[in-house]
Formats: structure tokens, sequence, C-alpha cells
């Protein structure tokens, strides 16, 4: 109990001090977890820590994650991917392996190793890659999707992989191979079973899946809501989850690739979004853990003896998958920094790669001399991700926000320039109420698709992160009179009011919030015009209730006038007592000042209801 007990104690420190650092130095979390592993792997070593076995356990957070991506996946959404899931998710696998084969052909290698290893080398790393764009807020881009695309494809054709592989045992190797016990542990379901019957086994296994997500969660979890335990639906989203996991592994198939699967069919499920609330802190944890194993797991010792030759396989690996993947994003026209985003993001070797790297060696297609330097080679090539994705936001982004810097704002009849960060739900209709108005705005987003239709409208666009200072320069920011933030991450937002207002106090802000307390964040950092995302349609169901009482709409408008009346107010009388990142039930100052506030004003807005009620009374009579 002791030893886990310390054990959980240096990963959570290592995490807790790394990633901060690793956050305000702009190098990204995952960067950080992976140097936490490093730091702490002599430590690990001391007390004799199985990492691979650490690692294995770990994995469950990349399984996680697959989970949550799918549930934002609709079936149709998913299908209408077809086209980019085989032709550039399978193209990438193809091309990547065909080469990289060739490459292990000039080393003397035989051809079935060859090819093992291409297989291998070709994948890329979900966790990290998708950790990266979630967190850089580039997983809406076009290079983002696209990533996504070939990251999903990768794990489907993982499954035939896995059959390949043992087709592919050498002689010579023949003594070390273990492909019966490995089967025999790895897919219970499948040992023993003729070659026909392996098939039936495996669509039955993904039939139990789809059919058990369609027909048995939303009984199950309305079950499980009689009991009204938050830690009960904690727990069945867990069960769904790990129970997904192991059927996948009892018949061969890949977790992740089961547990997106579980995720798309549930994606229209009305516990979704309870699903997705519980699982998210556990995912963060678990991947957080998997990034400091795959640091803690890298061999200094065997790569002190062979620097050369290691790093020199890294980087002509990531060398030679970045420049397949930049033709096929020229081929698939991804444009501009997009192409750039995709061929970076996806260069690296991936975290399935330890575990065929260990499914080679105990099915005797590599020796064990060439996999433990393919070990090294894979974990330091997920080491440099983060690398490449700040190479891109600091060189490449830059470069082609830039080169946009040549187009010139509207001339504007009142001299009024308008820009708007962000293009979705709301955005789209912000945009569309000025043009009515002859107000042309300039539109900053990510997706190039949207801003291209846009564009055939004659709405001037910029692609990019809108907080990114050098942007918003190219965007004419300087010369902008309003600036109106409408993209749906309260963090952004909030980065975005503090660096405009502080650079731009001339610039007037309307900001749009999250919630009350996103609303007192931007009020600290100076915002005087913050609109709420659910204030006004709250407004008109409050207003609809009171018609549903019995009262006219004349009187159900007034009450609600009084009640906005009240929340304006309310609202900047206790401001003051709002601190930055510490939530209302801890702040004893706001709380002190918002119940005195209210005390003191809740009788008058209660009288005044009472008058408007009984005016609407004796109207009726």
């Amino acid at each position: 109990m002791t030893d886990a007990l310390l054990l959980t104690f240096i990963f959570l420190v290592a995490g807790v001090v790394s990633v901060p650092i690793a956050a305000r130095l702009g190098l990204g979390s995952v960067l950080g977890y992976l140097l936490a592993g490093i730091l702490i792997s002599p430590l690990l070593s001391w007390f004799h820590v199985d990492i691979v076995s650490l690692q294995h356990f770990a994995e469950l957070g990349v399984v996680l994650m697959l989970f949550l991506v799918g549930l934002e996946l609709h079936p149709k959404k998913l299908w209408s991917m077809k086209a980019r899931l085989f032709g550039l998710g399978g193209g990438q696998v193809l091309f990547c392996t065909g080469f990289i084969m060739a490459v292990a052909l000039l080393f003397d290698l035989p051809w079935q190793s060859s090819l093992a290893i291409g297989l291998v080398l070709a994948l890329s790393s979900t966790a990290i890659v998708i950790q990266s764009l979630t967190e850089k807020g580039l997983m809406k881009s076009d290079g983002g999707q696209s990533s996504f695309v070939v990251l999903l494809a990768q794990d489907i054709l993982v499954i035939p992989m896995l059959a390949v592989i043992p087709l592919l045992t050498l002689p010579e190797l023949q003594h070390l191979a273990q492909a019966g016990d490995a089967a025999d542990h790895n897919a219970v379901l499948l040992a023993g079973l003729a070659s026909w019957q392996v098939p039936l086994v495996i669509i039955a296994a993904i039939g139990v899946i789809i059919i058990g997500g369609s027909y048995l969660v939303t009984p199950i979890f309305r079950f499980i809501a009689v009991a009204q335990l938050r830690e009960l639906f904690t727990a069945t989203a867990l069960m769904f989850v790990v129970g997904t996991t192991l059927l996948m592994s009892l018949v061969g198939l890949s977790p992740a690739l089961g547990t997106f699967l579980a995720g798309v069919v549930l994606a229209n499920s009305p516990y979704r979004h309870e699903l997705e609330s519980d699982i998210a802190p556990f995912k963060g944890l678990l991947l957080g853990l998997f990034f400091m194993t795959v640091g803690a797991g890298i061999n200094f010792g065997l790569l002190t003896d062979k620097l050369f030759l290691i790093v020199s396989l890294t980087l002509g690996l990531i060398l030679l998958k970045g420049c397949v993947l930049w033709l096929l994003g020229w081929a698939f026209k991804i444009r501009g920094s997009n192409r750039w985003l995709f061929a970076l993001g996806l260069a690296q070797a991936g975290e399935f790669g330890f575990v065929l790297l260990s499914f080679t060696v105990s099915n005797g297609v590599i020796a064990d001399a060439v996999a433990d330097v393919l070990l090294l080679v894979v974990a330091i090539s997920m080491l440099l991700t983060p690398i490449l994705f700040i190479l891109y936001d600091k060189i490449i982004a830059h470069h082609y926000a830039k080169d946009k810097s040549a187009k010139p704002f509207d001339d504007m009849p009142d001299g009024n320039k308008i820009l708007i960060a962000g293009s979705g739900r709301v955005g789209t209709i912000l945009d569309s109420i000025l043009r009515l108005a002859n107000y042309h705005s300039t539109v900053i987003d990510f997706s190039t698709k949207r801003l291209q239709a846009l564009e055939k409208f004659g709405v001037k666009n910029y692609f990019g992160d809108a907080t990114r200072p050098d942007l918003l320069e190219a965007a004419g920011i300087e010369e902008a009179s309003v600036f109106i933030i409408a993209i749906d991450n309260p963090e952004q937002v909030t980065q975005l009011v503090k660096h405009v207002n502080h650079h731009y106090p001339h610039i007037h802000i309307i900001a749009r919030a999250f919630d009350n307390h996103h609303v007192y964040d931007l009020w600290s950092y100076g915002c005087r015009d913050i609109i709420r995302e659910t204030f006004d349609s709250s407004l008109r169901m409050g207003r609809s209730a009171f018609e549903a009482l019995g009262m006219s709409r004349s009187t159900a408008e007034q009450m609600i006038d009084v009640f906005v009346q009240h929340d304006k107010v309310s609202m900047v009388e206790v401001a003051d007592a709002h601190e930055i990142g510490v939530p209302f039930h801890e702040n004893q100052a706001f709380i002190k000042r918002l119940r005195e506030y209210l005390e003191e004003k809740n009788p008058h807005l209660q009288a005044a209801m009472d008058k408007i009620k009984a005016e609407d009374k004796q109207d009726s009579l």
C-alpha cells in the first residue's frame, strides 16, 4: 500500500510541477508531461517500477480520449468522411509503409522485418496529436480535421496489421515466437477457433458494441438515475468504456477503435453530455500518466551508445513522413498553413508502435536488438512532436498571417471598421445583421471552408487563431472601432479581452460570455459590453413561463424588464468583490457583498413584481 501511494505521489508531484512551467513557457502540457517522465525516470528505476506495465494501464487514457471524440461524431458525419478516411488516411499508411520499408531494406533487413517496421512506424500518436490540437484550438481547423481523419484510419488499419504480422515470422527467429501464447493472452475468444470462425467472432463483438450502445445504455442510465447519485453515473460510464476495451482486447482488436465506435453509437444518446463530463477528468489524468511513462521509458544507456544512429533514424522518420503527408495534403487540396499543420502534426510514430513492436518480437518478425532501437525512435519522435507544433505556431502560422496583412479594410461610409472573432453560430448571425445595415466586418476563423464560403458573399476574412497578436495586427486591429468576440472558448475570450483592452484601449469590445463567473472575469479585465450567450434565451423562456401562468404579454415583458434592470445593477454592485480564478462559493467577500445587496433590494423587487401582477389581475377583470 505504501509503495503504491509513494508511486502515485511521485507522478502527481512531477505533473503538478512540470506541466504549469511548460505551459507558461509556451511548450504545452504534452511536452511538460514528457519532460516530467524523463526527470523522474532515475527515481522510478531506483524503485524498480515496471514502466511497460504502467504504460499499458495508462493507455486507458488514449481509449477514453477516443471514446470522447466518438461522442462528438454522429454516424452521418462519420459516413460523410469516408472519402478522406480511405483516400487520405489509407494513402498515408500505404505510402509511409512503402517508403519506410524501402529504407529498412537498405539496412539489409529481411523483407518481412522491413514490412513490419514500415507498418509500425507508419502510425502516428493519437494521444499527442489530438491533445495538442485541442489544447491549441486547432482541432476544428481544416488541418486538424484532416489529421483526425488520418488517425482514425490508422486505428482501423491496426486490425489487418495485427492479422498480417504473425504471417511474417522469420525461420531464424522462430524460436522466439510466442504467437500462440500471445493469442491466448490477448485474444482469448479467438483461441482454438478455425480461420473461418475468427471473423464471425470479431463481427459479433462489434455487433455487441453497436446493439448494446443503441438499445441498452439509455435504459441502464435511466435505472441509475433513480438513485440520484453522481458517483453511480461515473461508475456506469467507466463500466461501459472498460467493458468495451476488454471485449476488444479479447478478440484481438484495437481497444481505441472499439471505444471510438462505442462513442459514435452513443453520439445521439440523451446521456451524451453526462458521459462526457463524467469521463473527462479520468481521461486527462490517465493521458498525463501515459505521456510521463513515455518519457520515463526512454533507454538512455542505449541512446548514449547509439546516439548518432537513433537521432538520424528519428529525424529521418519525421522528414520522410512529413514529406509524404505534405504531398498528400497538396493532392487533397489542404491549403496554406493547414497543410503544414497536417504534415508536421502527424510526422511522429505513435503509442501503438510500442504494442506492435512487442507483438513483432513475440512473433519472431523483428530481432530484439532492432526492436530496442525502434522503441527509442518511437519515443523520441513522440517527444519531439510538441516542438514541431511550436515550430508551426511560432514560424509557419506567423508567416501565413503576415502574408494576409496586405489585404486592406473595406472603406466604410461612416469610417467604422469592425472585426469579428469567430464565424460559427453566433458570429455568422452577427455578420448578417451588420451587413443588412451596410456595415461590412472582417471575420477571423479557423475553418478555411467556412471562410471561403463567406468570401463568396463578399465577407472579408482571415484564417487563424484570433488570440494571436500578429494575426490581429494583420487583420487591422489598430484601425478597428468595434471588436466582437464570438468564439465559444471562454479561456480564449478572456485572453482576447485582456490583450485587446490593454494594447488597444480605444476599441469598443463586445464579448460573448459563457456564464456569470465568466462575466466577472471579463469585467475585471476591462470589458464593459458583455453578452451572456444563454441570457436572452432564458429571458424569453421566463416571459413564456409568465404567460403560461395566465399573464398578458405586456405584463410578462414588464416583469422581465424589472428582472433585467435588477440583474444589471446587481452585477455591477458586486463586481469589484470578484477575484479572478476564485469560484463564487469560495470567495467570502463576494458572498457577503451579494447577500447584503439581495437583503436590501429583494423586498423592493418583490414588491414591484407583486404590483405588476396586481395591475394585470385588475385589468383582466
